[in-house]
């Protein structure tokens, strides 16, 4: 098992290409934050290759690797998302989707040339991919009086906290990103500070 707040995911977009009997596999990685986004990169990908005859995909999502999703786009059923999903796990990467276009040759590869295909396609992006591990983090709002901001931002240094954006009025607020192995010594020191209030966000 891995660290409780590590997970590998890839760093940025990459591209892998594979062929098989005239049929042109070609799969794009991308990191992956929410699935609101798979749309946009699934349309994108069907508007530059309009000529194709599908686009696969899957996609795994959030630290604990459980939200997952598969589209066969037409291809018989656990051809192509499947083998996708199979690669990521071998991987262990997690918050990526990736998308395998593909341009039919002429020749029937049948279910196990399909399968070998999506796969080896998949294998072929993430081979051009960095695999980065990053850390989980929960992102807090701390809100303070004006007056207590050197107590504040002590806190933020002694515990190297990563600052994400701050709002310095009369009432001030910081949203820092706290790494999750750290939070309760850092909230312990937030809740000893009177007049403090943390309020989580989110995790990521």
């Amino acid at each position: 098992m891995l660290f409780d707040d590590t997970y590998r995911t890839i760093e940025k977009t990459s591209e892998g290409l594979f062929r098989d009997r005239g049929s042109k596999f070609l799969a794009f990685a991308y990191p992956l934050t929410s699935e609101t986004e798979i749309k946009n990169y699934v349309v994108g990908l069907k508007a530059e290759h309009p000529k194709a005859n599908h686009h696969c995909w899957a996609m795994r999502l959030t630290i604990d690797r459980s939200v997952f999703r598969v589209n066969d786009d037409g291809e018989p059923s656990g051809t192509a998302g499947r083998p996708i999903l199979n690669t990521l796990l071998s991987h262990d990467i997690t918050n990526v989707l990736v998308v395998v276009v593909r341009y039919f040759g002429g020749t029937l590869l049948g279910v196990p040339g399909l399968i070998n295909a999506y796969k080896m396609a998949t294998e072929e992006a993430l081979k051009q991919a960095t695999i980065v591990q990053k850390t989980v983090n929960d992102f807090y709002a701390i809100e303070f009086d004006y007056l207590l901001m050197n107590d504040v931002m002590r806190v933020i240094k002694d515990d190297a906290l990563t600052v994400i954006s701050q709002d310095f009025d009369n009432n001030c607020s910081i949203r820092v990103s706290i790494r999750k192995m750290q939070v309760n010594q850092t909230l312990a020191k937030f809740n000893k500070l009177s007049g403090i209030t943390a309020r989580y966000l989110y995790s990521l």
